[in-house]
């Protein structure tokens, strides 16, 4: 029986060195017996090269480059190969060189498929699912075109190059380059499962790349509400500017009321009655969901829609409320934290966090903070509840007066 090897092997050709001192890099295939070589488009100075290494040993920006696109030439070729393999295809080296630079059409394009997915996704929402969703889809093209272009100097790559391997790299630089944490790759990365599934449905590709990849919500990282004394030290303190004044009403609002960010954004003055006994309500299904949110309106978020009723800006714009986008507000959020020395991470969900936790501390029934919350069942809203010092001791009281008779 024939001995099947191959190899692949970079190396600095010496004996091309140029009146700059620079030589090309070179990586050469080996298959069987026969070889063929490709010039990587890089060059180094010699005395830099480590041929045992088969990289550039220093940690300056070009030689970090340069080894990147060594190791990016290295993972091309072998998943070339082993596609060649996958296809009953002899690896030769001259086959796998012709597959690195024409790939099988085959295989379709991964970064394509993935952008008419996300056209397909767009045309869901309303139906099957909401405009956030399809927003997150069309985030992870962002952020995968990026990586590519970054990572292999390429616009697409081909949809079989999707293994174990680029998920892990791709989760990397989720959480390095945009700083991610755990929890917003991991939403990330259930998108790109959806599209993988969708395409192992189609017979793009047989082998799932997710199989094995260990995707795990991190339920340690729980945002954490204000208290009672931290809200009313907010609602006191005189802010330095407009801005985050502003900021720090739209953040109130919503603790007074549950609203989700993107539902306090887009609430609008057809939302707003008023019943018979004079109670000012909203009346508005979420965004998210399109449940709707039966919320009755305390004397102090309807203080801060007064204050903004003549604001002409939110006039031209529809708006009731001063709404920035979700990362400016956050982003001044933890200004306010800092002038409040509030030692929390305030982000535009800990408000609605914040109206579950207290609403439950005082007693109220938690299927009627399910309705304002605008959730389908209580058990997403036991989500939200925590339970506190304040509870625990008010039960035990319940306790001993009973023991006590």
């Amino acid at each position: 029986m024939e001995r099947k090897t191959f190899s692949v092997v970079f190396f600095c050709k010496k004996t091309k060195v140029t009146r700059k001192g620079v030589a090309p890099i070179y990586v050469r295939i080996t298959a069987n017996g026969q070889s063929t070589e490709i010039y990587t488009q890089c060059q180094v100075e010699p005395k830099k090269w480590n041929q045992r290494l088969e990289r550039i040993p220093f940690r300056d920006k070009v030689s970090m480059r340069i080894n990147q696109i060594v190791a990016s030439y290295r993972a091309n070729i072998l998943a070339a190969y082993d596609q060649l393999i996958r296809e009953n295809k002899e690896p030769t080296c001259f086959a796998v060189k012709e597959r690195l630079f024409r790939p099988d059409a085959d295989s379709r394009p991964f970064l394509t498929e993935l952008a008419k997915y996300c056209d397909k996704r767009q045309k869901e929402v309303g139906v099957r699912i909401t405009q956030l969703t399809s927003n997150k889809y069309h985030r992870l093209l962002r952020y995968l075109r990026e990586d590519t272009r970054v990572q292999y100097e390429k616009d697409d790559l081909p949809l079989s190059l999707v293994d174990y391997e680029y998920i892990d790299g791709f989760n990397t630089f989720l959480q390095t380059a945009h700083n991610c944490n755990n929890n917003g790759a991991v939403n990330l990365l259930c998108c790109l499962k959806n599209f993988i599934l969708y395409a192992i449905r189609n017979e793009w590709i047989e082998k799932n790349p997710f199989r094995y990849y260990k995707m795990k919500i991190d339920k340690t990282n729980v945002k954490t509400p204000l208290t009672k004394s931290e809200l009313d030290l907010l609602i006191r303190k005189q802010m330095p500017n407009d801005r985050l004044d502003r900021i720090r009403d739209v953040f109130v609002f919503c603790c007074f009321t549950g609203l989700a960010f993107t539902d306090a954004d887009h609430l609008r003055r057809e939302h707003l009655s008023t019943d018979e006994q004079g109670t000012q309500w909203i009346h508005k299904p979420r965004e998210k969901t399109a449940v709707m949110s039966r919320i009755p309106l305390l004397p102090y978020p309807i203080k801060l829609l007064d204050k903004y009723a003549n604001d002409p800006e939110l006039q031209v714009k529809g708006k009731l409320l001063p709404v920035p986008s979700n990362q400016k507000m956050n982003s001044y959020l933890k200004e306010i934290a800092a002038i409040c020395n509030i030692g929390k991470n305030l982000t535009t969900h800990t408000a609605r966090h914040t109206f579950a936790c207290l609403a439950i501390e005082y007693g109220m029934p938690i299927d009627i903070i399910a309705k304002i919350l605008g959730h389908t069942n209580v058990n997403m809203t036991r989500h939200y509840a925590k339970v506190s010092e304040a509870n625990i001791s008010r039960e035990m009281q319940k306790i001993r007066n009973i023991l006590n008779r």
